[in-house]
């Protein structure tokens, strides 16, 4: 059984309560805008982080991540990646990556609205944890975790606060 913290959006601040929303997670995804190097370091200092790049993210980010990223934890296929249009109306680049792998979870980012639902015609759980920073339009900061246990996924819970 694992425990996964998803955040997206940081765009380079770290709000207080992430260290303590992720204390019990074995894991923190990150969907991208992640903003600073110093904001990957600090998340990778927390827990294990398995992260993309997203557009805003320069040189030094895009040499630390990939644009996509897809990987299994216990029985889970998760697909990773900061744009990928919205639910059940993905952008031509997802639709193929959808096809070719096939993933139980799709984590995106970008838009930095809190969305969690599931795709029945792509047979996949769709979570975007809105935005974990102070920019961008946003009122709120959302972040989201739950557990894996084999193929199972549950006790999802979402974080979230004014700005």
């Amino acid at each position: 059984m694992k425990k996964i913290g998803v955040l997206s959006d940081t765009h380079g601040f770290l709000h207080p309560r992430v260290s303590d929303f992720f204390k019990d997670c074995d894991l923190i995804i990150h969907a991208g805008d992640i903003g600073s190097v110093e904001t990957a370091e600090k998340l990778t200092a927390l827990k294990p982080l398995k992260a993309v790049y997203g557009n805003i993210d320069g040189g030094k980010l895009r040499l630390m991540f990939k644009e996509y990223e897809f990987f299994k934890i216990e029985k889970v296929n998760i697909l990773l990646k900061h744009i990928t249009g919205y639910a059940k109306k993905y952008n031509s680049e997802t639709v193929k990556l959808i096809n070719n792998f096939k993933p139980d979870i799709l984590i995106t980012g970008h838009s930095h609205i809190l969305k969690i639902l599931f795709d029945d015609k792509n047979n996949l759980l769709y979570i975007n944890p809105g935005a974990a920073g102070k920019y961008g339009f946003h009122k709120e900061i959302t972040m989201v975790k739950f557990t894996v246990n084999g193929k199972e996924i549950k006790d999802l819970e979402v974080y979230s606060t004014k700005r």
